[in-house]
């Protein structure tokens, strides 16, 4: 697990995006962004959103200036599952929906930029409600508020979502995944252990089988795919846990997980049958552990022990921990089932998605897990991940 520095943006005006100052309503735009955007102070935010609550006419240029600020985000590496992760983590909600909206605004003149990115954009669409109406004033804060925000965003690592040089069989994916899907769907909505454990095994027996086939259909392809990468949200709290147990699940599943703590995710890089598999696991047994971490407060409360963070921070640690030490022990009994014709094809793999990753991120640091002191916390964690997780996994290297 490692984490990496970024380059800040520029605070300098030009970077940001201009538009034409000749006409009445982006001239009060322009004089709005000059008070507000570039000083932040509260004063100058109120003088801005004064400027833009008495000019109504200013409305459409303000949205434009917005679409224009996220294009500009996508092209320093943002896609828009992490803006609005990090307007939800760094404003309120209001935020949220206005951000949304500028997306879906700016995404019908956007060119097509993969699966991946498509599918953000639907989610978005299911799950945020509509900004709430409220007074010219407050709306206009809100704007300059979000705006700021998106002003300052620094450059992240573009990620690739290369385009298959081969057709999948039809109909083989999707209904692999669905099968994943409702096998983890059922495991963590089970209250007994050893049934969410079976469950589990077999969700990962199919993830193998299918990461396999994908190997050896893509090493007889004329040119075969290049890894890909993703993001996925590590969340306050017990943050570094959680990043702990998703470099875990990337690292049994043949991908590479790099964790960007000031954003909150981690860049999970590898080939996309793997990717999705990543994906898959990690929100799953990140619902298991919560669960599990839930009912060992309860049990600890009613013991008399009064349960911490400190306790919650030791539960998880001790749960990623725990998993990472299993799945390393599965994948090094696996390696003797592996034939002699599936080595080179799994090794060029792994040689192909390390080099990919070290394209990305040519530094990153290693760093410690912190808070890790509640022995009771750690025992509990510890037991929970043997519970949650793979008795007989035939996992192949």
């Amino acid at each position: 697990m490692s984490s990496t520095d970024h380059s800040s943006p520029s605070d300098d005006p030009s970077d940001s995006p201009s538009g034409d100052s000749s006409g009445d309503s982006s001239g009060t735009v322009e004089r709005a962004f000059r008070a507000a955007l570039y000083d932040t102070a509260d004063a100058t935010l109120d003088t801005g959103a004064s400027l833009l609550a008495a000019d109504r006419s200013a409305d459409a240029e303000l949205v434009r200036r917005g679409a224009e600020f996220v294009a500009t985000a996508w092209r320093r590496g943002w896609q828009p599952a992490d803006l609005v992760r990090l307007v939800r983590r760094e404003l309120d909600d209001v935020h949220v929906a206005l951000v949304t909206e500028l997306i879906r605004t700016q995404a019908r003149d956007d060119r097509p930029r993969g699966r991946r990115w498509a599918a953000q954009l639907a989610e978005l669409s299911a799950d945020t409600p509509p900004a709430p109406a409220t007074d010219r004033f407050s709306h206009a804060t809100t704007v300059l508020e979000l705006y700021r925000l998106l002003l300052r965003l620094p450059t992240l690592e573009p990620l690739q979502e290369p385009e298959p040089h081969r057709q999948a069989r039809p109909g083989s994916h999707s209904r692999m995944l669905t099968r994943i899907r409702a096998l983890l769907a059922k495991a963590e909505a089970t209250g007994f252990p050893q049934e969410a454990e079976a469950l589990t095994a077999k969700a990962q027996e199919l993830m193998a089988r299918h990461s396999v086939d994908e190997a050896l259909l893509d090493a007889q392809a004329p040119a075969p795919d290049a890894p890909g990468a993703c993001r996925i949200g590590v969340e306050p709290p017990y943050e570094q846990a959680k990043a702990v147990l998703l470099d875990a699940v990337a690292d049994a599943n043949h991908c590479r997980a790099v964790w960007n703590e000031p954003f909150a995710f981690s860049t999970v890089v590898g080939f996309e049958a793997d990717l999705e598999a990543v994906e898959l696991l990690y929100t799953s047994l990140l619902v298991q552990a919560q669960s599990a971490m839930a009912k060992a407060e309860a049990a600890q409360r009613a013991g008399g022990r009064r349960r911490t963070k400190t306790f919650r921070q030791s539960f998880l640690a001790a749960y990623a921990h725990r998993i990472g030490t299993r799945l390393g022990e599965v994948t090094a009994a696996a390696e003797t089932q592996v034939t002699e014709e599936l080595l080179p094809v799994l090794a060029s793999r792994v040689v192909a998605v390390t080099a990919a990753t070290d394209r990305m991120f040519p530094e990153t640091v290693s760093t410690r897990l912190r808070g890790v002191t509640d022995e009771a916390g750690w025992t509990e964690g510890a037991e929970a991940a043997d519970r949650a997780r793979m008795r007989s996994r035939p996992r192949l290297p």
